[in-house]
């Protein structure tokens, strides 16, 4: 059987077929469970050439894994990398490109809406290695670039940011390096994973997930990867991640992933398509003040950017806002109250899953980022952010009418 160019066919066939190698023991269609911690050697010079990189193979499931391979050739594909290396958590990958990348001295130019863990990483933690941190609105190519210092070695941001969907041009941030030669460009792509966006692309340098959204899809594995040149993932693989953090992906995880991505791109769509009605028919609620969604003309120059780069879909997040004085309440507590009333989305952080989910940032994911921070960048008290799942859109949009009824 001969084997198709993954590079001659498009995104649903590579989901499927892109980084699979016909297993030449028994034939399994599906990728082989490699559950072993170490590998043997037919002899000591095999053993030292595989050790040596001279000779392909494998020799501790940290340092790699075949089944864990599959998934990573596979991510690489899909977002137009060289490589990958995958990790037991987003936050593994972040903290691993991070920490493979820089050293002490450094300096990072970071948008300053961030997942509440990353934005732990880069306020409190970094600094205590000697590595230091601006936050900036990364919409604004200007005030990113009046940010970048002598030191500065990587810009970071999320677009989408979590949870405000505010949308940054990832061409215009990738375009500075002409004048700035050196900087990595590093972009979280968990809100919009391909085939939604591919910042790789648009110039970036690196793409970090938390797979344990989209890409996988299904609420059961934690993992992350970082995808990039072959050099720079060398870097993250050699000096973060298999050395420092030590936070490989399982083989098991792996194999449940790349299950997963076989229907990634029917699923995003799905999902988009249901965020769409959704942000639509909240928008236009009686009980809504705002909704950020960027497929919603009312974002702007968000929208112009999602436009641009995003594929003509928006995502599957949504955050909004309830009026104040419903019924006598704050938003926080009408949001509560409606948090409490739906039947079908489940209270709960993540995102990307079958499930809708709903939560509440600045008490749950964003709990830890310092209340002036929140407020500064539009996380408010009153904003609930709802991950819009596969149920059928119509029974969504019937359990939000009975628990804005309820308010």
């Amino acid at each position: 059987m001969s084997k198709a160019d993954m590079n001659a066919v498009r995104f649903d066939t590579q989901a499927i077929h892109a980084g699979y190698h016909r297993d030449s023991d028994f034939g399994a269609l599906a990728t082989p469970i490699y559950q072993t911690s170490t590998f043997t050697f037919t002899s000591a010079d095999h053993a030292m050439g595989v050790f040596a990189g001279e000779i392909p193979g494998y020799d501790y499931t940290r340092a790699g894994n075949p089944t864990v391979s599959v998934f990573e050739e596979k991510i690489a594909h899909l977002e137009g990398g060289e490589a990958a290396i995958s990790t037991a958590s987003g936050m593994g990958a972040i903290s691993s490109t991070l920490l493979g990348l820089l050293k002490m001295g450094d300096h990072i130019v970071c948008g300053n809406t961030v997942y509440g863990c990353t934005d732990v990483v880069m306020r409190e933690i970094l600094p205590d290695f000697g590595i230091t941190a601006t936050f900036v609105d990364t919409a604004d190519a200007a005030a990113v670039e009046a940010a970048i210092q002598d030191n500065t070695k990587i810009i970071y941001f999320e677009t989408p940011a979590n949870p405000t969907m505010h949308v940054t041009d990832i061409a215009a941030i990738a375009a500075l390096k002409e004048k700035h030669p050196g900087i990595r460009i590093v972009v979280d792509n968990t809100f919009a994973p391909p085939p939604v966006q591919q910042p790789l692309k648009l110039g970036a340098d690196i793409v970090v997930h938390s797979v344990t959204k989209y890409i996988n899809g299904h609420g059961d594995v934690i993992g992350g990867v970082a995808i990039g040149s072959k050099d720079d993932i060398a870097l993250i693989k050699g000096r973060a991640m298999g050395k420092m953090t030590g936070t490989p992906l399982t083989p098991f995880c792996a194999y449940l992933i790349i299950r997963g991505m076989k229907t990634l791109g029917l699923r995003v769509r799905q999902h988009c398509a249901n965020a769409m009605a959704m942000a639509e028919y909240l928008e236009k609620s009686p009980y809504v003040e705002k909704v950020y969604y960027p497929g919603l003309e009312s974002m702007g120059k968000d929208h112009e950017v999602a436009k641009k780069q995003m594929n003509g879909m928006y995502g599957a997040i949504i955050s909004f806002v309830l009026k104040d004085g419903i019924n006598g309440m704050s938003a926080f507590d009408a949001g509560k109250k409606l948090m409490d009333n739906l039947t079908i989305p489940a209270i709960a952080v993540s995102l990307g899953d079958p499930d809708s989910l709903i939560q509440h940032p600045a008490s749950m994911t964003h709990v830890r980022v310092p209340k002036d921070v929140r407020e500064q960048v539009g996380i408010t008290d009153g904003m609930l952010r709802f991950s819009v799942g596969l149920e059928e859109i119509e029974d969504l949009i019937a359990d939000f009418d009975q628990a804005f009824a309820a308010l």
